[in-house]
């Protein structure tokens, strides 16, 4: 049985040509009409396959390839096999990527699951709800009174979409997805089985009544050119919107609080939790796992390593991880001191000669 794949095969081009594509200089131009027919990691790479190296960890992978071609930086040129064709460019991972998004571009947003170039019969459409002209439509999706929905959007099957929401143009709605009381601009892509405008965890805690429920009249308001990854929850909010900026990337499997405002450019990787009515300003990198308590600030431009539990505010520029999260020189500092404290007890762990 063949290998399947599930995205197009891209065509033969010769080195030439990729060359051309990614602003490379191809270093022996005899092999300018050598063909190639995909890409490949360096490991797995054959003879018609193009790779790239970036990264002296994989030195190895380099040596022992069997690439045709390889997108180089000049540090690293003189590195490669002789079999293997050179294309030097100062970038090569980058210009990969150029290559990639050429030749996959059927990769970058999903399409219908089915095939589906219109609105699918088992589709349940309120009969006030807009859709534009070119609106795919899945299986056994649901859209709601009052609906608004762009050109060009596509609603994967099953997705459930509530009264009153907004959907921009050029926009993805993954399968199994839920939305309600939510706004969302244009060229958004939400990944599979996220929920989006639920309400938010709001309680009067341990009262004479048990936990008596705050009531969340809040939005979502996620703007242009946002994705949301897989299994996401974004609750909307108790009195003012939570916020999606421009131009965020949000991975799978993150919890957004009531409230949350993010601003443009932001990076969140899996797994995130942020608390309600966090402000985090534009462009902050948050690695995996990363914990945030609520009502805090993070200023512009700040970055937090993964697994950090943040408590405090986070000046704009600044650096933190750790538990609970600090200035990463304060917090590898503390560390350092730990382990000598721990080398020191191990060296003498009796105190011995000590009153």
């Amino acid at each position: 049985m063949a290998q399947p794949t599930f995205f197009r095969k891209p065509p033969a081009s010769g080195l030439a040509d990729i060359a051309a594509l990614t602003k490379a200089q191809l270093v022996d131009p005899s092999r300018a009409g050598q063909i190639v027919t995909g890409l490949a990691s360096l490991d797995e790479a054959g003879p018609m396959h193009l790779a790239f190296f970036d990264n002296p960890k994989y030195a190895d992978q380099l040596r022992a390839t069997r690439a045709g071609a390889c997108l180089v930086s000049p540090r690293f040129e003189a590195t490669v096999p002789a079999h293997v064709a050179v294309l030097r460019v100062a970038q090569p991972f980058h210009a990969f990527v150029r290559i990639a998004r050429e030749w996959h571009g059927d990769a970058l947003r999903p399409q219908s699951w089915v095939g589906n170039d219109g609105i699918a019969s088992s589709a349940i459409i309120d009969s006030t709800a807009r859709l534009e002209d070119g609106v795919i439509v899945d299986p056994l999706a649901v859209i709601g009174p009052e609906v608004e929905i762009g050109s060009g959007t596509v609603i994967g099957a099953g997705a459930v979409i509530g009264p009153g929401v907004k959907i921009g143009r050029d926009c993805n709605v993954g399968a199994r997805t839920a939305i309600q009381c939510a706004l969302i601009g244009n060229n958004v892509l939400i990944h599979p089985g996220c929920s989006i405008g639920q309400d938010g965890y709001g309680f009067i805690f341990f009262g004479p009544e048990g936990h008596l429920k705050v009531p969340q009249t809040g939005r979502v308001l996620i703007q242009n050119d946002v994705e949301v990854g897989a299994g996401t929850t974004i609750d909307r909010g108790s009195l003012r919107d939570t916020v999606i900026g421009e131009g965020t990337k949000i991975d799978n499997q993150v919890q957004i609080g009531h409230n949350v405002t993010i601003g443009r450019h932001c990076l969140l990787a899996a797994q995130i939790g942020l608390a309600g009515s966090l402000t985090i300003g534009d462009n902050v990198a948050l690695g995996a796992k990363v914990g945030i308590n609520n009502h805090l600030k993070i200023g512009d431009g700040a970055q937090v390593t993964a697994m950090s539990g943040v408590k405090d505010d986070i000046p704009p520029n600044g650096r933190w991880g750790g538990f609970f999260a600090k200035p990463t020189k304060q917090w590898f500092r503390e560390i350092v001191a730990v382990e000598r404290l721990v080398r020191d007890g191990m060296t003498n762990p009796k105190n011995e000669g000590q009153e």
